[in-house]
């Protein structure tokens, strides 16, 4: 079916906060930008984007808060018991040339940089969450139903679109595909559970907040690619 004036006025405040952010990271990739001066320009650009196009679009009002944080900090910990566990993130499965290496990017002066881990810290439990959370279940998990996607309720189960966005998902998080795979499924299902995504993003904070904490505290700058 063919979306109406509406759905397409829509796409654009779901989308394209979302494609900023990865516009931002493959230029930034390509040019061999300094993360000091790339990432923080990324956030804002988003961030700029995001007001301007997305907050009719944004309730971040979550229907079930303290499950919503609880199933964020689970998700943390499926991020990483593989690694803790197991130690087989060197595999080639996890190691090629299309997932990439489990490597930071990060140089070492950065990861002592209080402002600039201050922002990195920051972007990834503030803005990651909302603008990935609108881009593939507020979005994309609807539009594989209907290209009308203002039509389908959030929460709407349909088996193809469920795993293609959890695929997708898993993707976009290179050597860490796996763990991405199992994230993607918890907060689709949370979605089709809590059919509110504020419920979503507040999970997608916790785990990358805690992640973020973790990270820092422990050294473990790999997780930040």
């Amino acid at each position: 079916m063919k979306p109406g004036s509406a759905a397409r006025d829509a796409a654009l405040g779901y989308i394209a906060p979302f494609l900023t952010f990865v516009g931002f990271m493959a230029v930034e990739h390509s040019l061999a930008i300094a993360p000091q001066a790339g990432y923080p320009l990324r956030v804002l650009v988003t961030l700029a984007v995001l007001l301007a196009v997305s907050r009719r679009y944004l309730k971040l009002r979550p229907a079930r808060p303290l499950a919503s944080a609880a199933l964020g900090v689970a998700v943390f910990l499926v991020w990483i018991a593989p690694d803790a566990l197991f130690g087989y993130r060197h595999f080639w499965l996890f190691e090629n040339p299309i997932t990439g290496k489990a490597i930071t990017g990060l140089p070492a002066d950065l990861q002592r940089s209080f402002s600039f881990l201050l922002i990195r810290a920051a972007g990834s439990t503030l803005l990651v969450p909302i603008i990935e959370e609108l881009f593939w279940r507020g979005w994309l998990m609807r539009w594989l139903i209907d290209r009308d996607f203002l039509k389908v309720k959030l929460g709407t189960y349909l088996p193809s679109a469920f795993w293609v966005t959890a695929i997708l998902f898993a993707s976009e998080h290179g050597p860490y595909w796996e763990v991405g795979l199992a994230a993607g499924v918890i907060y689709n299902l949370w979605l089709i559970h809590t059919r509110n995504l504020a419920d979503c993003i507040l999970a997608h904070a916790i785990t990358n907040g805690v992640l973020a904490g973790y990270v820092i505290v422990w050294g473990a700058w790999q997780y930040w690619l």
